[in-house]
């Protein structure tokens, strides 16, 4: 058998503070997931796109109903809100894992110009809400010709 000198400079080379903190770093982290498995925050996936004449906001709402969430335009901000519900555990099973859950969310977007809130149009289509904001007149790009003399 071969022995090894031990040299203390070569480990402190090596030696990091946070080494020893990591113990205690993992278990704040567990501790904090199982606290935040009954208190999750919600927010569903969101797009804005604009071209010249409307802008589009797109939310991702898979597995909800028209009736579970509102559609709202006050000023320049938009707000989409709503409540997404679990469905009922079985109670003559056990559920190995569960990771749907019960939880409302609200979603606000400033607009970027303004829009004609009477012709506004929304559409549910796959899981995907649309929100057609068209601009205001005046918000629209126009073109202006040069005269030349």
């Amino acid at each position: 058998m071969k022995l090894i000198t031990y040299n203390p400079a070569s480990e402190l080379a090596t030696w990091s503070p946070f080494q020893r903190l990591s113990p205690w770093r993992d278990f704040l982290e567990s501790a904090f997931e199982l606290a935040g498995t009954e208190s999750r925050q919600w927010a569903p996936a969101l797009d804005v796109r604009e071209d010249d004449v409307n802008i589009t906001v797109e939310l991702e709402l898979a597995g909800m109903r028209k009736e579970d969430f509102d559609i709202s335009l006050e000023d320049d901000t938009l707000t989409l809100s709503g409540r997404r519900e679990s469905k009922a555990a079985d109670r003559q099973s056990e559920s190995f894992r569960s990771e749907r859950f019960s939880d409302s969310f609200s979603r606000s977007v400033t607009l970027p110009c303004a829009v004609q809130a009477d012709k506004t149009s929304a559409a549910y289509k796959d899981g995907i809400l649309t929100v057609t904001l068209p601009k205001a007149e005046q918000a629209r790009p126009r073109k202006i010709d040069i005269n030349l003399n």
